[in-house]
């Protein structure tokens, strides 16, 4: 993509009202803008990082066993008052249309999948089951003020599992730990998020959550390097300490991000609904349910949040907007046929590229730009670069580049 053709322009300055770091750098990179607190609109750099989180998560999804869906964002009433939670859940958003009926707008959807599900499972046979989405989800968030860490309009995946049998769902619950550990390694946070024992809040008593290490997170945990493992402070007590086989002078205190969550449901939802299903001597019993949910933008967030510098940000590969930023610099008509020479042949082989094209930038905004977009290389077309016989090519998480030839710049960068 040709810069100059971007609509979006980088900034020096982050509105005044932004105090979270990600906000600030996604905003003045042109990322994302702000419709009001809590509420952010992805324009096409941030889109392109959030549509590849979502294939990451969906590949992964796929590879266990789920199947996708997409439901609606508008539930009726009287599910939330099965459940017990139109009047007790204090972040749900509640409207009505024209006639005066009163819906809710969907912060969570255990209320729309299990009476779906009731019209298709009956018998032990047709479960298990794993269904899942990929959708905005809406909370009224008080404390809407970390940037798209906390918002009350999120994309978020929330997959729901159906068991018969507690061997099964166990089973299938420690496979979503692992599987969430491949997600988290692939987007470039792995080995700064840690499994971590926490409160089931209103789903049981206890829950796993994921917490991402960083200096801003909101959740205080205690980590065993050793174990790999965490307990949010919530629930750091004896009881814990002892299940988990956890010596507390051992454990080193952080503060941390959560990027994902799982929950042992039991029959908290399908009883209401009365979601059941038939064994082999036809005994009736309720479903037992898991739930696992991962918030896109928080995902991206935390990315920013901990994979940045004082100059901007540094995108891993595997989410970056695009692969390389190819920078032109100086006049005359041989360096712009070199860069359009280059630019042709990184498209040519399939290389996401986005070209700095424009004729009124300096190189030093030109460069400063770059180090805030955070792209994972830089490469530079000049009249140095030309008299050394290549490109300048140089990671954007090093301080040092080199020149290499066309042929090693695509062997560098062209898909495997």
């Amino acid at each position: 993509m040709r810069q100059s053709k971007l609509f979006t322009k980088t900034r020096k300055d982050a509105p005044a009202d932004e105090v979270s770091r990600n906000a600030e750098l996604l905003i003045r990179g042109g990322f994302i803008h702000k419709e009001m607190a809590g509420v952010y609109s992805y324009l096409p750099l941030g889109l392109r990082v959030l549509q590849k989180i979502e294939n990451i998560i969906r590949e992964e999804m796929d590879k266990a066993g789920g199947q996708e869906v997409f439901l609606s964002a508008f539930h009726p009433k009287e599910n939330w008052e099965k459940t017990g939670r139109w009047e007790t859940m204090t972040d749900l958003y509640k409207v009505s249309d024209s006639s005066g009926r009163e819906v809710a707008l969907g912060p969570t959807h255990e209320e729309i999948i299990v009476p779906i599900l009731k019209n298709f499972i009956s018998s032990h046979k047709d479960l298990p089951v794993a269904v899942y989405q990929i959708q905005n989800k809406f909370r009224m968030e008080l404390r809407a003020k970390s940037g798209i860490l906390r918002g009350r309009e999120f994309m978020m995946k929330d997959m729901y599992s159906f068991h018969a049998t507690e061997t099964d769902f166990e089973e299938f619950y420690n496979k979503m730990k692992d599987v969430y550990k491949t997600i988290f390694q692939r987007v470039g946070i792995g080995h700064l998020t840690y499994l971590t024992f926490a409160s089931g809040g209103t789903f049981s008593k206890y829950s796993h959550e994921f917490q991402t290490i960083t200096a801003v997170g909101e959740d205080t945990i205690y980590v065993d390097e050793e174990q790999g493992i965490a307990v949010n402070r919530e629930v750091l007590n004896n009881e814990v300490l002892k299940q988990l086989n956890l010596v507390k002078g051992k454990l080193a205190e952080r503060k941390a991000i959560e990027v994902g969550n799982i929950f042992d449901l039991k029959t908290k939802y399908s009883q209401p609904f009365d979601l059941s299903f038939t064994d082999e001597k036809e005994q009736k019993h309720s479903i037992l349910m898991g739930c696992y949910g991962i918030g896109l933008g928080r995902l991206m967030g935390t990315v920013v949040e901990t994979l940045s510098d004082d100059k901007g940000i540094i995108w891993p590969e595997s989410i970056a907007p695009f692969s390389v930023h190819l920078l032109v610099l100086g006049e005359g008509e041989k360096i712009s046929t070199e860069a359009e020479k280059v630019y042709d042949s990184l498209l040519k082989n399939n290389v996401e590229v986005l070209f700095d094209d424009r004729t009124e930038m300096s190189a030093g905004e030109k460069f400063t730009d770059a180090d805030l977009l955070g792209m994972p290389y830089r490469a530079v077309v000049s009249a140095r670069s030309i008299k050394e016989g290549g490109i300048e090519l140089k990671k954007r998480s090093e301080e040092k580049g080199k020149v290499v030839s066309g042929e090693e710049l695509l062997k560098m960068l062209a898909p495997k």
